[in-house]
C-alpha cells in the first residue's frame, strides 16, 4: 500500500510542476515571441512579392542587317504575331537607297529565328516621284542618311510595322513617311493561310488617317468592338484615366479622327504622368489578359529626355479608353549595346506575343538590330495591379527549357 501512495503522489507532481511553471511564464514575453514571429511572417511575406523582371534574351539581337542590299543598313521595329506554331515577324529593313521595307522571319520558339527570307514581303512607292521628295532641299540625295533623316536614317517607304490576327487576317498598318510634313498611316491585309504558306498577296492599301494630316504610330486591336475595328490613335489626350479610340466598319481613314481630335504627341507640351514627362506613341498592338488589354508604349522621362523606354498599363476588357492600371517605372530601357550603338537610347518595340503564359517583346534597337525581352504575363499584369515597380533584368544567361 505505501508505494502505490507514493507512485501517486510522484505523478501528481510533474503534473504540478508543468502548471506552476506556465503559470509562472510573463505574458509579456508571450506577446513578444507572438510579435517576433508576426514579424518574420511579415517579413517572409514581402520578400516573396518581389518586383517582377522583365529577362532580355542573353543571345540578343536576334536579327541582324543582311547581306541583301535591301536590308543591309539596318533591320529593326519588327511586327509580331504567333500562329502555326511560330512567331512571324515583319521588320522594317534598310538599304543604302534609304528606303524601308518590310522583311519576315519566323522562329519555333520565339529566340531562334532559323527562316528568314532574302527578299521583302511588301513595300511600296511614296511620292509622286524621286524629284517631287524634298524635306530641305531639290533634288534631295536618296540615299541612307540618319542625319537628314533621324528616323532610321530612311527617307520613305513603309516604317514601323505593326500587325494583328482578326477574323481570318493577318492585318499590317505602318507609318509613311515621304517628307516630315508628309507622314501617314496606312493600312493592308493577308489571309492568313497565305501567311502560313508564304504566299504574299496583300490587299491594296489604304490610309488610315487623313490625307496631309500628319500621324504615326496608329494599331488596332485584335478584336472588334460592336462589329467595328477600333484603333487606337492617341495615349495624351491631357487625362492620364483615358486613351484615343476610333471605331470603324471599314478600316479606311472616312469614320478616323482629324488632327484636332487625334494630337501628334511631338507637338503636345510636356505632361508628366507615372515615370515619364512626354508619352509618345503606343508600341506593339494591344494584347488582351483576363485583366485587362495589355498596351505597351514609348514615352520618355524628365531625367533622361532623349532615351526611349518602355512603358506599360492596363485598359477596360469592355471600354478600352478606359486606363485600369500603370507601371509606375519603364519596364524597358535603353542600356546593352545593341540599343545604344547606331541611334543611343532607342528601344522601339512594335511587336508582342504571348506563348503559353509568357509575354514576349521584339523591339528595334538603337535602330538597327532587332532583339527580345521576356517576362511571364500574370508576373507583369500582377505587378502592375499591385502598383509595384517593373524591373528589367540585366541580360544574363536566360534561356527557355
Amino acid at each position: 500500500m505505501p508505494a502505490i501512495k507514493n507512485a501517486k503522489k510522484n505523478t501528481a507532481k510533474p503534473k504540478s510542476r508543468i502548471s506552476k511553471k506556465t503559470q509562472k511564464t510573463p505574458k509579456k514575453k508571450i506577446a513578444k515571441v507572438s510579435s517576433k514571429k508576426q514579424a518574420v511572417k511579415k517579413k517572409r511575406k514581402t520578400v516573396s512579392k518581389k518586383p517582377a523582371e522583365l529577362k532580355r534574351y542573353s543571345k540578343n539581337p536576334v536579327i541582324e542587317p543582311g547581306m541583301y542590299p535591301w536590308e543591309s543598313m539596318a533591320v529593326f521595329n519588327p511586327a509580331a504575331v504567333s500562329s502555326g506554331g511560330r512567331v512571324h515577324l515583319f521588320y522594317r529593313a534598310l538599304g543604302p537607297d534609304g528606303v524601308s521595307r518590310v522583311g519576315y522571319a519566323s522562329s519555333p520558339d520565339g529566340l531562334r529565328f532559323d527562316d528568314r527570307l532574302s527578299y521583302p514581303v511588301y513595300f511600296i512607292k511614296t511620292g509622286s516621284g524621286n524629284g517631287a521628295h524634298s524635306p530641305y532641299t531639290t533634288p534631295v540625295p536618296l540615299v541612307y542618311d540618319q542625319k537628314l533623316y533621324a528616323s532610321g536614317g530612311g527617307w520613305g517607304g513603309c516604317e514601323d510595322p505593326r500587325c494583328v490576327l482578326l477574323d481570318g487576317r493577318a492585318y499590317l498598318t505602318f507609318n509613311i513617311f515621304n517628307g516630315w510634313n508628309d507622314m501617314a498611316v496606312a493600312v493592308t491585309s493577308i489571309k492568313k493561310e497565305y501567311l502560313l504558306k508564304k504566299n504574299w498577296v496583300w490587299s491594296e492599301m489604304a490610309y488610315l488617317s487623313h490625307p496631309g494630316d500628319r500621324q504615326k504610330n496608329w494599331v488596332i486591336f485584335p478584336e472588334k468592338f460592336d462589329g467595328k475595328f477600333a484603333v487606337l490613335h492617341n495615349l495624351d489626350l491631357g487625362d492620364p484615366g483615358r486613351v484615343g479610340i476610333a471605331y470603324s466598319r471599314n478600316l479606311d481613314y472616312s469614320e478616323m479622327p482629324y488632327g484636332k481630335d487625334a494630337p501628334d504627341p511631338q507637338q503636345l507640351p510636356d505632361h508628366p504622368v507615372a515615370w515619364h514627362v512626354r508619352t509618345r506613341s503606343a508600341a506593339a498592338p494591344p494584347i488582351k489578359t483576363k485583366d485587362g488589354w495589355l498596351l505597351l508604349y514609348h514615352a520618355m522621362g524628365n531625367i533622361e529626355p532623349n532615351k526611349y523606354k518602355l512603358g506599360a498599363l492596363l485598359l477596360d476588357l469592355k471600354n478600352p479608353e478606359k486606363v485600369l492600371y500603370r507601371a509606375e517605372q519603364p519596364i524597358l530601357e535603353p542600356e546593352e549595346w545593341y540599343e545604344n550603338d547606331w541611334k543611343p537610347g532607342i528601344i522601339y518595340a512594335s511587336g508582342a506575343v504571348v506563348r503559353r503564359g509568357r509575354l514576349y517583346v521584339y523591339y528595334g534597337g538603337g535602330d538597327k538590330r532587332v532583339a527580345v525581352a521576356t517576362i511571364p504575363l500574370s508576373e507583369l499584369t500582377n505587378s502592375m495591379k499591385e502598383k509595384k515597380a517593373v524591373k528589367m533584368q540585366k541580360a544574363d544567361a536566360f534561356e527557355l527549357n
